[in-house]
């Protein structure tokens, strides 16, 4: 019996690291068809692996521009602040695209995929030539109304100029990833961002600090590495949708404009552009409150947001596997296997991002200091980072329900979800904890929590009513 029973557990050990081994290696399984257990963690793997490198861009710039200061730091969260409009965006677009591609993969039509795909990609680039202009022209002015000080807007303000002037590497690599994706390839969208954060890696210290023939620029160095980085991923992404041999593969036939298409993605993706809007706007504002007390609160707050997105980030490539899922299984005709992957996805992402919200509540200063020991920053980091992680088992849960509804094509239902939580709950408490009752600024880390764990709850109250299945993309 004691063999038999070790001959199986050595069999599902060796099956679970052969999935593995296909995850990273790409995959050609139908995801509608597949054993759902084994869809989840074919394309959970992947995505979890790519966010972590979206992530690493962020990690890596906040850890070579600690070494020039607190004003440095405070400057890329000012500067991240403004770029979560980018990011908002991009993520709006991508959502419809995950929708409305998957949709087709599901219902065998990887031509119409094809052209769907090659639809967002041209809308975005649009889109980010309209952002650039006016954030490479008004960069002080917007550190300014952020509440920057005079060395960081008269100064640092390169940084921002850069990182606004070059987004559209960064809505390409959210739109084409989400593509890739969508269709099933979630393991070329994590080599993309290999290639982009190696490039990134090597380049930033090179040019924020002069290593060898490169330029001593400081802290715009750590924009234009990054700029380059993304930049270089983009060409890679690209060169794999024409002659990748993928799901979806670009042709000439593709190139055009179909403004029904277009249409359609920029009525999905309104809602999740707003979704994104409301969470930035709120972050703003949070931003704006917090840096009453500070240059050091601020640059504590920073890092401890990094940290933190490095650890949601894994959390949202679990969900965005549940996003295919649902986009496919729809398309496919099956609502109920829909469902139930967002469930089993929900309590996979819970119970790990518990587990990490344990140990950043009970050891936070070690991962702070790995980034700056400054003391007047190290200790309202500290703060930060333990508040805001005992939140994180609502955050796993609900991450996965609010990309559910955006795999279906539903962006409605999270956008009024989102404006309940964030505008009329956390703003709100935020600046009476943090001002009215003299909690500082860990009245803000509270608020986040409360808000974040009541939007949670609301979003499942409304997932099991399941008119998200009904969907038409």
């Amino acid at each position: 019996m004691i063999r038999h029973l070790s001959n199986i557990t050595g069999q599902k050990i060796r099956l679970f690291f052969s999935d593995v081994r296909e995850a990273v290696a790409g995959t050609e399984q139908d995801f509608t068809e597949v054993r759902l257990s084994r869809a989840i963690l074919l394309l959970s793997i992947p995505a979890v692996l790519e966010m972590i490198m979206e992530s690493v861009f962020v990690i890596v710039d906040i850890f070579f521009v600690s070494k020039l200061g607190a004003d440095a730091v405070a400057t890329v969260g000012l500067t991240e602040s403004l770029i979560t409009i980018v990011y908002a965006i991009s993520l709006g677009l991508a959502t419809a695209t995950t929708s409305m591609v998957s949709r087709r993969i599901g219902e065998k039509n990887p031509d119409k995929a094809s052209g769907t795909a090659f639809q967002a990609i041209l809308t975005g680039a649009i889109v980010s030539v309209i952002i650039a202009i006016p954030g490479v022209l008004f960069a002080k002015d917007l550190l300014n109304i952020m509440g920057a000080s005079p060395v960081i807007v008269n100064e640092m303000s390169g940084y921002a100029r850069i990182m606004l002037g070059g987004n559209i590497v960064i809505m390409m690599l959210f739109i084409i990833n989400a593509i890739f994706r969508s269709a099933g390839d979630a393991a070329v969208a994590m080599r993309v961002l290999w290639v982009g954060n190696i490039i990134n890696i090597i380049l930033d210290p090179c040019l924020i600090f002069g290593l060898g023939p490169f330029p001593e620029l400081g802290i715009k160095g750590a924009a234009i590495a990054t700029t380059i980085g993304r930049g270089i991923a983009v060409l890679y992404q690209l060169y794999l949708l024409f002659f990748g041999k993928k799901r979806i593969q670009l042709s000439l036939k593709h190139f055009g404009i179909n403004f029904r298409i277009i249409a359609k993605l920029i009525k999905i993706s309104l809602g999740s552009i707003g979704q994104n809007l409301i969470g930035t706007s709120s972050w703003i504002a949070l931003v704006r409150i917090i840096s009453i007390f500070g240059s050091d609160v601020v640059a504590g707050y920073t890092i401890a947001i990094r940290i933190i997105n490095f650890v949601l980030l894994p959390s949202w490539g679990i969900s965005n596997a549940a996003s295919t899922l649902v986009g496919q299984n729809l398309g496919a005709g099956k609502p109920e296997r829909a469902e139930r992957s967002v469930m089993i996805t929900g309590w996979v992402n819970m119970i790990l991002l518990g587990i990490v919200g344990i140990i950043l509540v009970a050891f936070p200063e070690p991962f702070i200091r790995l980034f700056i020991d400054d003391p007047t920053v190290v200790k309202p980091g500290i703060e930060c980072l333990r508040i805001i992680s005992i939140g994180f088992i609502g955050y796993g849960f609900g991450m996965v329900l609010a990309n559910s509804f955006n795999g279906a094509g539903d962006t409605t239902t999270p956008l009024k979800i989102n404006i309940f939580a964030y505008w009329l709950i956390e703003i709100p408490l935020a600046y009476i904890f943090a001002i009215t009752s003299g909690m500082n600024e860990n009245g803000v880390y509270v608020a986040i929590v409360i808000a974040e764990t009541i939007m949670t709850l609301t979003a499942f109250l409304v997932f099991r009513k399941g008119k998200w299945k009904l969907k038409e993309v």
